[in-house]
């Protein structure tokens, strides 16, 4: 691999550092720009790199805030801070989980710097490695945290974004692939900003 990720170490932890290799082989993410920009995503997706998974512990102002759908007249009461009933009810029966009871929302729950979400995605990034995280999901969190990122991020297209630059415009363009919107921008540039020239 020709890129050198040394000039990152003070700034990223190590065992993250540890798995760049794997997914710059992988899905291509191998060169200065490409790498930055993938890092810049994970790093605010997974606030600096601490959260490996999704936080579901909700009250019941707060289900009725994120999820209104799921949670209509007092339905939140009964599920506040039950991260697995809450899961279970919010993706059950979409994405390629089961129905509520199945609690496949919950076995399939965001895992990963940048979440890893329903039991399709699961199922997909599964043929890219040769554990069974079907079966073990939790391994997302343990082993893949970062490789289940690069796969998501290569669904995306976005080492073709990336290849567009350095701008705070092409940091948009690549936030809302990611986001869905441009929620934590200034975040996702000023981590970019940091990483690039450590890389270049």
């Amino acid at each position: 691999m020709m890129l050198s990720i040394d000039g990152l170490k003070t700034h990223i932890p190590d065992a993250v550092l540890d798995q760049i290799p794997d997914c710059a082989e992988k899905f291509a993410i191998n060169t200065p720009l490409r790498l930055a920009h993938f890092l810049a995503q994970c790093a605010h997706e997974s606030m600096d790199f601490k959260a490996r998974e999704e936080n579901l512990n909700y009250s019941a102002d707060g289900l009725k805030k994120i999820f209104p759908k799921y949670f209509p007249d007092n339905l939140a009461d009964s599920y506040a801070r039950q991260p697995e009933k809450i899961a279970s009810r919010v993706y059950g029966g979409r994405m390629g989980n089961g129905d509520e009871a199945s609690k496949e929302g919950y076995k399939y729950r965001g895992r990963g710097y940048i979440q890893l979400t329903g039991k399709d995605n699961y199922s997909k990034f599964a043929q890219t490695i040769s554990d069974d995280i079907l079966n073990n999901p939790d391994l997302v969190v343990s082993k893949y945290p970062l490789l289940s990122a690069a796969w998501f991020w290569n669904t995306r297209l976005l080492n073709q974004l990336a290849d567009e630059g350095s701008s705070d415009d092409v940091v948009t363009k690549i936030t809302k692939k990611v986001n869905g919107g441009v929620i934590g921008l200034d975040d996702r540039i000023k981590h970019f900003k940091n990483y690039f020239p450590l890389l270049a």
